[in-house]
């Protein structure tokens, strides 16, 4: 008997192009003996769409998702939702939320941790409520940059310049920039207030780059560290998603106290914000060996080749073993939340 995964892909944020080439390679991957996929594809402007026409996702018989057609109302169960989404209205807990509301499995971390790992701000928080090391930053809204910018530039200045602006809540290093000297620093808000409303001005750390991987719920699978190479100057978009210009090396090579470290804060970052599926950990090392955690990523990139893919692969598990884990995972945890009283 074949489970009928609902692929949700495209979505409204920046990040959409992204997203259709994660979800090619999830469902270039899954067992067809074991998995039937309905690919959805979520338009710019929030229109869902199966092979051109127009879905709603509904609530079915127990605890089953009902994609219906609204051009001829015919309909397709669903058994659990695996949505390759990125950035807002996806990433964030909106979805997540969806799939609670009506009552269906969805792969990977839930409302509230997909909320925080999506705001770079309130992530730092938590992570220093649980004693983990994050780079320092300032917080900037289009409001608090209008009636307060003295003290927001005195506050950046305290940081030392190089320091990098970026939206905080947006990912794939879109309206990102890298800020060398004060007079820069307008034109970098500016920049960033055009993509979110909440910005943040954040430290720039010299040394290496590092990700983690980590599967799992209560038990952690934790991978080895990769370490990013690039020969640009940041890594930026370009960088990022150009064929050729960076590449990731795993594992990393670092000292085995210095790795024994990055898989210890990133699995601290995964359970401070009660992540579950999947995650990917997103770290700088210092010159002096320190570990700074820089952010959690709760839908990674998912092509064959991507990251979150390639350190699970170092850990032990192929990429196609990982997504039927991923989607065994998240039937379990609803069922088991089926026994809650709400």
């Amino acid at each position: 008997m074949t489970t009928t995964v609902l692929m949700l892909m495209g979505g409204r944020s920046s990040e959409h192009e992204i997203s259709l080439s994660s979800a090619g390679g999830v469902m270039a991957a899954l067992d067809p003996a074991r998995f039937a996929v309905v690919p959805v594809i979520i338009q710019p402007d929030g229109t869902w769409t199966y092979h051109g026409r127009t879905v709603m996702l509904s609530a079915g018989d127990a605890g089953h998702g009902l994609l219906i057609d609204l051009e001829d109302a015919s309909t397709t169960t669903v058994d659990v939702v695996f949505p390759v989404l990125h950035g807002p209205f996806g990433e964030d807990g909106t979805i997540q939320g969806l799939c609670e509301m009506i009552g269906v499995p969805y792969v990977g971390a839930g409302v509230a941790a997909s909320a925080i790992g999506m705001d770079k701000a309130l992530f730092k928080a938590i992570a220093r409520q649980h004693g983990l090391p994050v780079a320092d930053a300032v917080l900037v809204t289009s409001r608090s940059w209008a009636n307060d910018d003295a003290r927001i530039r005195a506050a950046t200045d305290q940081l030392g310049y190089p320091v990098f602006v970026k939206p905080a809540r947006l990912g794939s290093s879109v309206g990102i920039s890298r800020v060398v000297a004060p007079g820069e620093l307008d034109d970098a808000v500016a920049h960033a207030l055009g993509f979110d409303d909440k910005v943040l001005i954040e430290q720039g750390i010299s040394g290496l780059e590092i990700e983690i991987g980590i599967l799992g719920d209560s038990e952690l699978v934790v991978s080895p560290p990769g370490q990013i190479r690039y020969g640009a100057d940041w890594y930026d978009y370009a960088t990022k998603y150009e064929a050729g210009r960076a590449e990731l090396e795993i594992p990393a090579d670092l000292p085995a106290e210095v790795t024994r470290r990055a898989q210890e804060l990133a699995e601290g970052a995964y359970r401070s914000v009660g992540c579950e599926g999947m995650g990917r950990i997103d770290c700088f090392v210092t010159p002096e060996g320190d570990v700074i955690v820089s952010e959690i990523n709760t839908i990674p990139g998912f092509t064959p080749t991507s990251a979150y893919p390639s350190l699970m692969a170092a850990a032990g598990i192929a990429y196609p073993e990982l997504l039927a884990r991923l989607v065994e995972s998240a039937l379990a945890r609803a069922e088991r939340e089926r026994t809650l009283r709400r």
